[in-house]
């Protein structure tokens, strides 16, 4: 008997044992909480905080800059407002898994060389979440730099809108990373609305970029996703320059004072369902191949599409040009085939009633090209001798210049929203 009340003992104490063991190690998947108040400080609160803590900052203005060197929730209560007092970045992120939500950041200092920012996710930040938060009156809205994974929601960024576009950061700069999402941000008064460098394997969604250079300036930067965002009231909307493998859907891009979509050195991308309305050049391609630009509409620009420096090999099919003062600009020595596109000055004709016109459309002529190198040839553009030129060259194959060509030119427009787009200009445009 004391034998089995020695064994009852010792098993009633292991599995007690057992039992706070495992409410340990269950409790440590427990986040602390720490509450910072009006006259606190948050600075305090993070040094205090363990790894995974939420650092909960309740409403009121708080003058500090902070260095956030562990994961953790920094959570605003009621939108609070932290200022960097015009020096430096004002929430500096070093640490991987780091959540900041709900406040107001700004009063960066204005040094471009350092890059000051509203908030800075150093190199090895990985995964870092900037959401529901205000920017505002910072040099750069939110900067990142050598992190992967980092998520950027909802956020309104605006810049110093008192300085000159040059001296003014960017609303969202990515340094060489990785995989971020960038997703329904509103953005303007900044250099460059989302400045994209050698960064990859990044998504781009329904943002809305203003009143900036450029909404979007990709440089050196492959396998993106720009889809469902608007830029408007810009010198240039989207530019994609020295990129490759992009995908740009459904995005809508008007009243730039420039282009609404650029596409520089570009290669091995996807441009399709884009509205491009409005601007002073709608798509402004430059040294571009093997890309597939369909089903976008562009209409009402000053030129629709400006096509230049070798820019071949490309597959335009499905898209709608409408009411653009010049439909096409093309500048090259041979003709680019573009099949199955609505030309809103079409005047062939379609005799089957199959929808597709029975003559072949051609974007430009001799007079076109003549116009271009001679701008005041468009005074006399409507005279007898300028019209018997255009006819010449339209019949004697020597004469005719390097085209745009669609064999196939639809008589119909694919997109039926497309009236709604009439007269999105740039404020100040004519």
């Amino acid at each position: 008997m004391a034998l089995l009340g020695t064994r009852r003992i010792s098993f009633f104490r292991t599995s007690l044992l057992g039992t706070l063991t495992c409410l340990l190690v269950s409790g440590a998947g427990f986040a602390g909480e720490l509450t910072v108040r009006p006259g606190e400080s948050i600075a305090a609160a993070i040094a205090r905080a363990a790894p995974g803590d939420v650092v909960r900052v309740e409403k009121g203005y708080y003058r500090e800059r902070l260095l956030i060197d562990k994961p953790l929730t920094l959570k605003g209560i009621d939108r609070p407002t932290i200022s960097g007092g015009f020096e430096g970045d004002t929430i500096r992120v070093t640490a991987e898994d780091v959540v900041i939500e709900g406040m107001i950041v700004r009063d960066s200092g204005d040094n471009l060389e350092g890059q000051n920012s509203g908030i800075f996710i150093r190199p090895g930040a990985h995964r870092a979440i900037v959401r529901n938060c205000d920017l505002t009156y910072n040099l750069f809205g939110i900067y990142i730099q050598k992190a992967e994974k980092v998520e950027i929601r909802n956020n309104l960024i605006t810049g110093k809108r008192d300085y000159r576009s040059p001296r003014r950061g960017n609303g969202i700069q990515l340094y060489n990373s990785e995989g971020a999402q960038i997703v329904g941000n509103n953005i303007s008064f900044v250099r460059d609305g989302i400045y994209v460098d050698v960064s990859h394997h990044a998504v781009f969604r329904n943002n809305r970029i203003h009143n900036v250079r450029y909404g979007t300036h990709y440089m050196n930067s492959h396998y993106n996703v720009w889809e469902g965002n608007d830029s408007y009231h810009n010198r240039g909307g989207l530019a994609l320059m020295m990129a490759r493998n992009q995908v740009v859907r459904n995005n809508r891009a008007w009243g730039n004072s420039d282009h609404g979509i650029m596409l520089r050195t570009l290669q091995d991308s996807v441009i399709e369902g884009n509205i491009v309305a409005g601007n002073a050049r709608g798509f402004f391609i430059y040294d571009a191949e093997f890309n597939t630009i369909r089903n976008n509409l562009v209409m009402d620009n000053t030129v629709g599409v400006h096509l230049w420096a070798g820019s071949y090999r490309n597959k335009a099919e499905g898209n709608d040009f409408i009411s653009n003062r010049t439909q096409i600009k093309y500048v090259a020595s041979r003709d680019e085939i573009w099949s199955g596109n609505y030309w809103s000055n079409y005047v062939g004709w379609d005799r089957n009633g199959d929808g597709i016109g029975d003559v072949q459309y051609e974007a430009n002529d001799m007079v076109d090209r003549l116009s271009w190198r001679h701008p005041m040839m468009k005074l006399l553009l409507a005279s007898p001798a300028v019209q018997t030129l255009r006819l010449v060259s339209q019949q004697f194959p020597l004469l005719r210049a390097p085209s745009i060509v669609d064999p196939t030119p639809r008589m119909k427009p694919h997109n039926p929203d497309w009236s709604q787009w009439s007269g999105r200009y740039f404020p100040h445009a004519n």
